[in-house]
Formats: structure tokens, C-alpha cells, sequence
């Protein structure tokens, strides 16, 4: 009866220990190694503008500004606010976005508002316009990417055309293309949807429905 009850328990903490390790790995908890461009004689993409003029290129900008804004671990939380951009605490995946742009020198609240007002046909999904929150909507802007941004492969193969600071749109969420990179060369990617780790490889986990750089 006692070996029985022994094997029982090492079966189940066996289960267990590989249900932890798969969540694990699943989440990105585990410290994982990365690469960079030039470990796949990728050329780093440096933009020849400088929107906000503070000395650093408006690729080089987005990223850094991606990075910094995760690093105050904004906590996943859906909320409209009067003011459009939401507070230091709280974001959605759109906020990601939308705070390293402006810190660039992009208002995304200004800009696709001044964009569906010329261009309502365009979005024909805003019945009121609302610029607080037109902005924070993924379809908003993915349309809006479509028409101001270069479009690029949404192809993962074509390593060379992924880049740190570009924007990568799926069907319901959107990041920021980081400089890091998996084993195969691939980009991790900076965004939030609630997970534990907000800079993560996770760009292969979900079809690519865009994929943009600011010109």
C-alpha cells in the first residue's frame, strides 16, 4: 500500500512539474537567450527622420519608447478615458502603440482623428467619431497604418524586413517589433494582452495582418 501511495504521488508530481514547465514556456517565464540582426547579417534599419528632433531616428525612437513604456508594467485593463491616452497604471495593446509613438513625436490620438474626419469612407465602422477613443481600436488602426505607413511582408521567413520599431497588426491586437530575435532570426515582440512577460517571443503565435514602419 505505502509503494503504491509513493508511486501515486510521484506520478502526479510528475504531471504537475510538466504542466508548470509548459505554462512556463508557454508565457516566456524561463530566462531565454536572444539574438540580434547582426547575428544573421541583417542590417539594422535606421530611419533618416527624426520626428520629435531630439537627436535619436524615428525607428530607433518607437523601439526605445516601446521598451520604456512596458517597463512601468502597465496592467492590462480595457477603460475609456476622457482624456484619450490612459494612465501610467493601466493599458491595453493598442496603448503600446500608441504612448511609444508619442513620446516620438507622433499624436496617434491626433492623427487618426484628423484622418477619419477626411476619410470617413474609410472607416466604416465609427458611427460617431469619438476621439478619445477611435484611436485606441485595432481596426482604427490598421486602416490608418494602411494609408500613411509603408506596408511591409507580413512574411516571418523574410527575416531581413522584420525591424525593431516597426508595428505588426493581428486580427484583434497590435505591438511594437522588437530588436530581439529567436534562434531563427525571427523578432520578439513588445506588447500587451495581459500576459506576464510583455516583451516576448511570440510574433509567429497569430496570422500577421500587417506589418508597417513609419515614413
Amino acid at each position: 500500500m505505502k509503494k503504491r501511495r509513493i508511486i501515486f504521488f510521484a506520478v502526479v508530481l510528475a504531471v504537475v512539474s510538466a504542466f508548470v514547465a509548459a505554462l512556463a514556456v508557454r508565457f516566456n517565464l524561463l530566462p531565454q537567450k536572444y539574438y540580434k540582426a547582426e547575428d544573421f547579417g541583417v542590417e539594422t534599419y535606421i530611419s533618416p527622420k527624426d520626428k520629435d528632433g531630439d537627436g535619436v531616428d524615428d525607428q530607433t525612437d518607437i523601439l526605445t519608447n516601446a521598451r520604456k513604456y512596458i517597463g512601468t508594467k502597465p496592467i492590462y485593463k480595457s477603460e475609456y478615458y476622457a482624456g484619450g491616452y490612459p494612465d501610467g497604471k493601466y493599458g491595453v495593446c493598442t496603448d503600446v502603440v500608441a504612448i511609444a509613438m508619442r513620446e516620438s513625436g507622433y499624436d496617434l490620438m491626433e492623427l487618426v482623428n484628423n484622418h477619419i474626419k477626411a476619410h470617413p469612407e474609410l472607416y466604416p465602422e465609427v458611427s460617431v467619431i469619438d476621439k478619445n477613443i477611435d484611436f485606441r481600436r485595432v481596426r482604427n488602426l490598421k486602416i490608418y497604418f494602411d494609408h500613411t505607413a509603408q506596408s511591409l511582408t507580413t512574411d516571418l521567413s523574410e527575416i531581413e524586413y522584420w525591424q525593431g520599431g516597426d508595428i505588426v497588426v493581428f486580427d484583434g491586437h497590435i505591438g511594437i517589433v522588437s530588436d530581439r530575435r529567436n534562434k531563427k532570426g525571427i523578432p520578439w515582440m513588445i506588447h500587451n494582452g495581459g500576459q506576464p512577460v510583455l516583451e516576448e517571443d511570440a510574433l509567429g503565435r497569430k496570422e500577421i495582418i500587417g506589418h508597417y514602419r513609419i515614413k
